[in-house]
């Protein structure tokens, strides 16, 4: 099992570059499981091209390396997303242009259309700026402590809006596996570059209505979209 989520953590971090999501060393994906309470991330700072699935960081979830290299620098935002939404299965981050842009703005995503209401129920949250103590103190830690704080004080649900921008950082996704994290990242920075678009022609957000119905088509007990 574990080695099958190695591969599967592997291709889903060269699902980044294949997106066109990252560049150099920029991103990071992990996926968990929580049968065995282990993760396994991007190690630091190692090229794409160069990445085998041997090399993949394995933790558990305080963070003690049973294996690999030395994992990514966000590692402890990836695990404290993994503790406070439990109902995730992979996590995601990039350096994306447009969602980045947006988090260096420190502005939330609204909801323009249906291709965002298809992706998530509502805006795409940007959190608050992190404290000089929680920048000092344990930095990426704070991040994840920070983005569950955001879901949190705001009512909103990580399974209906499965993406955050981090001020002035960037974006974390994440999903029901590492593959599907990966892929909400691609689908957010379309999303962001569509809202950036939007806003430079003055639009308005979507109606109520239309947002409602686009996201419940496709997700929930009453979905018609797809194959069964």
């Amino acid at each position: 099992m574990l080695e099958s989520l190695k591969e599967q953590v592997l291709e889903a971090n060269l699902k980044l570059v294949e997106y066109g999501l990252v560049l150099f060393t920029w991103g990071n994906v992990s996926g968990i499981d929580r049968e065995k309470g282990l993760i396994v991330i991007k190690p630091s700072g190692v090229d794409y091209d160069k990445l085998k699935a041997s090399d993949l960081s394995v933790l558990d979830l305080e963070g003690n390396r049973i294996e690999g290299l030395k994992p990514s620098s966000d590692t402890a935002t990836h695990l404290e997303l993994y503790r406070r939404f439990s109902g995730i299965g992979g996590v995601a981050h990039t350096h994306s242009t447009f969602a980045v842009s947006f988090s260096q703005a420190a502005k939330n995503i609204k909801p323009y259309g249906t291709t965002h209401a298809d992706f998530a129920y509502g805006e795409i949250p940007c959190t608050r700026d992190l404290t000089q103590d929680e920048i000092d103190g344990e930095y990426e830690l704070n991040t994840g402590k920070v983005i569950a704080e955001c879901f949190e004080k705001n009512g909103i649900d990580p399974g209906a809006v499965p993406a955050v921008l981090v001020h002035s950082h960037g974006p974390f996704t994440w999903g029901k596996d590492c593959f599907d994290a990966a892929k909400n990242s691609a689908i957010l920075e379309e999303v962001a570059k569509m809202a950036y678009l939007s806003e430079c022609l003055e639009a308005q957000p979507a109606s109520q209505a239309i947002q409602h119905k686009h996201y419940f088509r496709k997700h929930g007990a009453g979905a018609y979209y797809g194959q069964k």
